[in-house]
């Protein structure tokens, strides 16, 4: 024991801080412990940045669209919409089934500007429906797009394309044409804007228009519905109720789920997810090849000490230990590092947003980041590992060596 240390930690520390002509070592183990610094920090950055780009985008989609949705089968439209609610409110993890209307439109406003939507007639005499819109109203009245009011909640995105306010009036206009006396003319329908919603993500901040069901219905010209939405107690639960609520309704009905509809975008970013950390992985490649040439450098710089430790009772596992010491403390310093640093970043960019995004672009407007604890242990364990084989072949032949043949030719 050594200042109440090991031996072989007490001389492998001080391998580390070599001085005068042997200071180049220092060096090099200080360019092994940046490498191992940089590669974690940005593999933990890269990870946070991509789940929480993946989650934000997941969740936003959640709170805007319905967690379920149901069509009917070989129809334009479903007639029989409270019934299948009814039969869908019965499986167990269902918060609520209602039914809604879809139609693409054109709306203008009095100044003349126009940008295409979508019109989606909601249930308002459901109370979960009605909170939904609440949480996401910006201003305005949610109430005064029941029936009878005549009044439609913009997108806030689409509010300003337009240029009107709570107040202002828009036109609609549907794709369908209506038949007339005269023949084919435009249907149109005027609007009081009761209030704006936002979302948070552009794509549907700027296209997404809430009225009643009736006055959609009326509006797309259907003699029913579009389908029934389903909200869920557990988003992340879909599969299986959405099995079960495929099993109750019969072949005749089609179930999609908030993952189906979203599919293709889930997958690409899952596929950017790994493709960058494979990547960003080689920078701990090359941290770890630091590490070896330190060790070796070590080793030669070290062979006659090497020697008169082993004649003197050294075995070759205390040898061993002490360049492994070496290497394993540049890998655990470089570890520990860059896991303060990335999560330093990461609570500076949550708490701050600093970094902003296009929202048009990207559907959020900032870039949101977010560790996963295994992520993060996936992390520090390969880095650890990496750090471990690199370490461990320079050691053993450390130990390896001959204290016959060292000290002969030194």
């Amino acid at each position: 024991m050594t200042r109440g240390l090991p031996y072989e930690l007490f001389l492998g520390f001080r391998y580390l801080g070599s001085r005068g002509h042997r200071a180049n070592l220092s060096l090099f183990a200080w360019i092994g412990v940046g490498s191992v610094f940089l590669g974690v920090a940005a593999l933990i950055i890269v990870q946070a940045v991509m789940t929480g780009f993946q989650d934000g985008i997941r969740d936003r989609i959640i709170s805007a669209s319905p967690h379920v949705v149901i069509f009917q089968t070989g129809a334009s439209g479903m007639l029989d919409a409270d019934r299948v609610a009814a039969v869908v409110r019965q499986v167990p993890g269902v918060r609520g089934a209602t039914p809604f209307v879809l139609q693409q439109a054109l709306f203008t406003s009095p100044s003349g500007d126009a940008h295409g939507g979508l019109v989606r007639g909601v249930d308002t005499a459901d109370g979960s429906v009605m909170a939904d819109l609440r949480a996401q109203l910006r201003n305005g009245r949610a109430e005064a797009i029941a029936e009878g009011e005549g009044g439609i909640l913009l997108g806030s995105e689409l509010a300003r394309l337009l240029g009107v306010l709570p107040g202002d009036a828009v036109t609609a206009i549907s794709p369908k044409a209506a038949i007339t006396a005269v023949g084919m003319i435009p249907k149109m329908r005027r609007y009081t804007v009761a209030g704006t919603v936002q979302v948070g993500m552009h794509e549907y901040d700027a296209s997404i228009a809430y009225v009643s069901v009736a006055a959609a219905r009326d509006f797309a010209g259907l003699p029913g519905v579009t389908g029934v939405e389903v909200k869920l107690a557990d988003p992340f639960a879909v599969g299986g109720i959405g099995r079960e609520i495929s099993r109750r309704l019969g072949f005749a009905y089609w179930v999609r789920d908030w993952r189906e509809m979203n599919r293709n975008l889930f997958n690409a970013l899952q596929l950017e997810k790994l493709a960058l950390f494979v990547v960003v992985t080689i920078i701990v490649l090359v941290a770890a090849f630091a590490i070896i040439g330190h060790l070796v450098l070590l080793v030669a710089e070290k062979r006659k000490e090497i020697g008169v430790l082993k004649a003197i009772g050294a075995s070759a596992s205390s040898i061993t230990a002490v360049f492994f010491s070496v290497g394993m403390t540049i890998g655990v310093v470089g570890t520990v590092a860059g896991s303060l640093v990335g999560l330093a970043i990461i609570w500076v960019q949550n708490t701050y947003k600093v970094i902003k995004l296009a929202g048009d672009v990207y559907q959020i407007d900032y870039l949101p980041m977010k560790l996963a604890p295994a992520d993060f242990i996936l992390i520090v364990s390969a880095t650890l590992l990496l750090s471990f084989l690199a370490t461990i072949v320079p050691a053993r032949r450390a130990g390896a060596l001959s204290p016959v043949d060292v000290l002969r030719y030194e």
